[in-house]
């Protein structure tokens, strides 16, 4: 082999070379795994952007879940507005299932305003033999009758007032025997009808007459409830 053959060989191969590590060079981020755009990746599941919030926005947590749900409440009965202020009305009491429930459940202050007397002892002279419905209805017309502006501004003006119960002589009742159950029971409706605690079935009535009599009364008749008969 001449010498310039063995020369223009030698040239040759160097170029060879020379193309070959500089081509490998400048493809080198080619060679490698491309990297994943994101919305490959969001895809892919494989990241976990952050989230982006609206502004003002907050998450959602359970709180807030729980905010949306709709809310249980329990609405104690409450103390009618009356003009017999002084009476006490005892304590709260819970929602009952029955009104004998909630007659058993209702404690007896231990003294009695003048006031409760009046309405208990009208309830007594007048239903103490009938359904505690009975009672309720009777207690519950001397109630009305305070808060109607139409009668006297307070239970015993009620229940005093000259011809409107029979059980009344001289401005006074007869004597009661304040430990027995019938009276006790009479003072727990008394308790029940001033709060308002459980309305009678004859609610809103003003006027009532014992069943075996038949006045001419121009009044609207509601019903009966035991022995007596109930209008507005």
């Amino acid at each position: 082999m001449s010498k310039q053959f063995r020369i223009a060989s030698a040239i040759s191969i160097a170029a060879t070379l020379f193309t070959t590590l500089f081509g490998a060079a400048g493809s080198g981020a080619a060679a490698q795994n491309p990297a994943p755009s994101a919305a490959a990746t969001i895809a892919s599941g494989e990241v976990l952007l952050p989230a982006r919030e609206a502004p003002g926005a907050s998450p959602i947590t359970q709180n807030s879940q729980d905010a949306r749900m709709p809310a249980v409440e329990r609405a104690l009965p409450q103390p009618e507005a009356s003009d017999a202020a002084d009476a006490p009305v005892g304590a709260a009491v819970l929602p009952a299932a029955s009104l004998a429930a909630l007659v058993e459940q209702t404690a007896v202050p231990a003294k009695l305003s003048d006031e409760l007397r009046c309405l208990a002892g009208a309830i007594y002279f007048e239903a103490k033999s009938e359904t505690l419905a009975g009672q309720l209805a009777v207690g519950r017309v001397i109630v009305a009758r305070a808060h109607s502006g139409r009668f006297p501004a307070s239970y015993c003006g009620v229940v005093y007032q000259p011809s409107q119960f029979s059980f009344v002589r001289g401005h006074a009742m007869p004597s009661v025997d304040t430990d027995s159950r019938d009276w006790i029971e009479a003072t727990k409706i008394a308790l029940i009808a001033h709060t308002g605690a459980w309305k009678s079935p004859v609610e809103g009535a003003m006027f009532f007459h014992a069943a075996r009599v038949a006045p001419s009364w121009g009044k609207t008749r509601m019903a009966r409830v035991d022995n007596h008969i109930f209008y507005r």
